[in-house]
């Protein structure tokens, strides 16, 4: 493992179960080149995008179908040893992360598109198929899967922490656009949830209990999600802002008014500064909202028109228009490789994130007080937002050999946090709970519903070898 840094000591308890090597040899006898334990392997599956390090897996299996992670789970079940779903590995909250030993299972090469239904607007695919490649994969019949969290994430990753990103205002989330998944159990069984029918009031909603476990309670093998009509005119647009507060209450107006608007975000002149360094760009170094509308041509035009004209009332200027496909993907590019653009603005540094959301009229209330605190604690930031839906992200960027950057980080993610949970919204918008934001989560949904989770938890997985050690302790 690689030697480790300043910010070992501040990870979470790591309680090693012991790894039985006739578990390791059942593994391999199963699963030949398809099982590695290569440490340049093991390290890679066990770290993620948090700052936190941990020992790696003591393996790696590669699944290439439903059958391998059965049987895969069906062995760590015999000798009761941790399994961890990897994915592609982009996660900010260390779900990726050995926290008790175990293996991981990789279900990338799980990467089929299964069964494009058209005409039922629906697809189904295997986990390790990224949102991209289902993209591509059903484009030529005019469709499209709509939820983008910025990283080419895998379908399955994205269902397991209740994925949503920048088109969540209009089109939802993860949770909503998940029809039917097949898991394979902590007893290595294989079950199914949901159909491909668009509602159902059979039994208890399994497919809900699934999206956002983050493999606590089995992996997800196979995903049935929902597609869109291609829109006939889409056209994004840049509109800069002398204050955020100005660009916040514009957003919280056009969503007041029903402006169907597809895309918000909200981009800190910090944040531009480094996205016009790292994707050199040209964009005007303001606070600034980057929007997208969908629709046909004459509501599209209303559409921007409409937020035009409301920008305007708040000193929005300097409007830009992107209506061909390469501008566009260029924009979005650029916004999607934000966090990346931000931590090369530090060299060697790293990021504390958070990703609060609250009700859209305490927006501004939650973000302009945070905004003050960062900038009154001099910690280096960047900031952006799916606005739109209520949803920030902060991330403070520390220097791994200083332990008191990163405290001071933490200090600021609790004071946001808390503030966001005053305001009635939530910990985590759309990363998931993890690691990171335990503690935030009991104080969120309190000791009983915790405690109900728990008791869920330990039905379904009573030996607690599915993704130990995340969301809650036991």
């Amino acid at each position: 493992m690689n030697a480790p840094t300043a910010l070992s000591h501040l990870a979470p308890d790591v309680h090693q179960r012991a790894t039985p090597d006739e578990f390791i040899a059942d593994l391999q006898q199963r699963f030949g080149a398809q099982c590695s334990t290569a440490l340049v392997v093991r390290e890679q599956h066990g770290r993620d995008e948090s700052v936190y390090e941990v020992p790696p897996p003591a393996a790696v299996v590669f699944a290439q179908s439903t059958q391998d992670v059965a049987d895969a789970v069906t062995l760590a079940a015999k000798y009761k040893v941790p399994v961890i779903p990897f994915g592609v590995g982009s996660s900010l909250e260390g779900h990726l992360l050995a926290v008790q030993g175990g293996i991981s299972i990789d279900v990338s090469r799980m990467n089929n598109v299964l069964s494009v239904n058209a005409e039922d607007l629906t697809v189904t695919v295997q986990p390790g198929v990224t949102r991209k490649a289902v993209n591509e994969a059903v484009k030529s019949e005019g469709l499209f899967f709509p939820i983008d969290p910025g990283a080419d994430a895998s379908i399955g990753g994205m269902a397991a922490t209740r994925a949503s990103g920048t088109n969540a205002v209009r089109y939802g989330t993860m949770r909503e656009n998940v029809l039917a998944l097949e898991v394979v159990t902590a007893q290595g069984e294989v079950i199914r949830t949901g159909t491909r029918a668009k509602k159902s009031s059979a039994g208890y909603d399994l497919t809900r209990l699934m999206v956002g476990s983050e493999g606590t309670l089995g992996v997800i093998t196979e995903v049935t999600l929902k597609l869109y009509p291609l829109p006939e005119a889409i056209s994004a647009a840049t509109c800069s802002f002398p204050s955020i507060e100005a660009a916040v209450r514009t957003v919280i107006q056009v969503i007041q008014l029903g402006v169907p608007i597809a895309r918000c975000e909200l981009i800190d002149h910090n944040t531009v500064r480094m996205v016009n360094t790292h994707s050199k760009l040209g964009l005007r170094e303001e606070n600034m909202l980057l929007m997208e509308f969908h629709g046909s041509p004459a509501s599209v035009k209303e559409q921007a028109e409409t937020v035009q004209e409301i920008a305007t009332d708040f000193g929005g200027n300097a409007f830009e228009w992107a209506d061909t496909p390469e501008e566009r993907t260029r924009l979005w590019t650029a916004r999607h490789n934000a966090y990346f653009a931000a931590i090369q603005s530090k060299p060697g540094c790293r990021a504390i994130s958070t990703d609060t959301c609250v009700p859209i009229s305490r927006l501004a209330d939650c973000l302009l007080d945070s905004v003050t605190e960062a900038d009154a604690a001099g910690l280096p930031y960047f900031l952006v937002g799916h606005v739109g839906d209520g949803n920030f992200h902060f991330g403070y960027l520390i220097d791994p050999t200083k332990p008191e950057e990163h405290t001071l980080a933490e200090q600021l993610n609790h004071k946001l946090v808390a503030r966001a949970l005053n305001l009635e919204g939530t910990c985590t918008g759309e990363h998931g709970v993890g690691l990171h934001k335990m503690d935030f989560l009991l104080t969120e949904a309190g000791t009983g519903a915790v405690d109900m989770m728990r008791t869920i938890k330990r039905a379904l997985d009573p030996d607690n070898i599915m993704n130990p050690g995340k969301i809650f302790s036991l």
